[in-house]
């Protein structure tokens, strides 16, 4: 279940630091360990075919290996210390080549092994600068609180009607009609294209916006749900120049929100034991919007520190053409 407290991720290592080998080999093995107990439930439903309507989303619509989750990164300008063997045989010992050399966009150094902005920034230059953007313009919004996870609702509206199968195989707790009535009585105002674009064609008409690819980002604000989620996106898209404490606390994040969105949707999830958040009630309301700021809360702590791994990254590559 989701918890509305959150002190952030722990922190990772700062930008110049070269990090000794047990310091280091620690946090991967604690990232490691984190990592498993997140993805365990996938892991052990995939290769038996069981699904999940609530937790598959986060990695099917968010492709996600546990492979790619549980792989440590120190961040940009971090250098890892060598490991230390046991030498030639003649008790001198050494330090050894570091695997991590090998994986893409890493590099040796004197001091160890650390990200290689050059060649990074030469690949993702543009997803860094497009990323940046992005949650800087979200960041200087206020969020909005009044949309009450009404998209959710939008993607079932009238598919009774139109003989339609729901996105999820679960019962509609109002049924059709009934969810019909709650999206033709409330004012529909999604802001993300993301959730828009799932929208059923008799919904589409009746959102106050028409939000598209191209603006984005000049729609997204720190309110939504799904923005928060994105916030996971970004880090998987950023990959190793995100550090692996902040990738996990955006999973987390990602996965919290997701329960609530499911729990304030029009679908029936009580056989996941979860109770509804009833929007269509003014304690529902009340209820998603006291998740909501509180996600909101949490978002800003992650987006903040999605930005500075952005500006390290932008602020080398400043340098470098200056």
């Amino acid at each position: 279940m989701p918890s509305d407290s959150f002190a952030g991720p722990a922190a990772p290592p700062r930008a110049g630091t070269v990090l000794p080998p047990a310091a280091w080999q620690e946090r991967e093995r604690r990232h490691a360990e984190h990592a498993d107990a997140l993805t365990a439930g996938w892991r052990r439903r995939k290769p038996l075919g069981e699904k999940h309507a609530i937790e598959d989303f986060l990695f099917t619509y968010y492709p996600t290996r546990p492979a790619q989750l549980r792989r440590w990164h120190p961040g940009p300008g971090v250098v890892l210390g060598r490991p230390v063997t046991d030498g030639d045989g003649d008790g001198d010992a050494q330090a050894a080549p570091s695997e991590r050399a090998s994986w893409r966009w890493y590099r040796e150094v004197e001091e160890g092994t650390t990200l290689d902005l050059d060649a990074y920034l030469a690949e993702r230059g543009d997803t860094v600068r497009y990323v940046h953007a992005l949650l800087a313009a979200t960041a200087s919004r206020p969020g909005r609180f009044g949309c009450f996870g009404l998209h959710e609702w939008a993607m079932v509206y009238r598919d009774h009607d139109a003989g339609r199968d729901h996105r999820h195989p679960l019962p509609l707790r109002l049924g059709g009609p009934g969810t019909d009535r709650v999206v033709e009585t409330h004012p529909v105002q999604c802001s993300h294209f993301d959730a828009f674009r799932f929208f059923t064609p008799e919904a589409a008409p009746l959102n106050r916006l028409s939000p598209t690819r191209e603006t984005q980002p000049a729609l997204e604000q720190p309110g939504c749900l799904h923005a928060t989620m994105d916030l996971y996106k970004w880090a998987l898209k950023l990959g190793p120049a995100v550090p692996g404490e902040l990738t996990l606390a955006a999973f987390e994040l990602a996965r919290d929100v997701r329960v609530v969105d499911m729990r304030a949707s029009p679908y029936d999830v009580s056989s996941y034991g979860l109770a509804p958040v009833a929007v269509e009630t003014a304690d529902g309301k009340a209820e998603y919007v006291r998740h909501q700021r509180a996600f909101a809360a949490r978002g800003d702590v992650l987006r903040r520190a999605l930005l500075a791994a952005c500006d390290l990254l932008l602020d080398h590559e400043a340098a470098v053409t200056a």
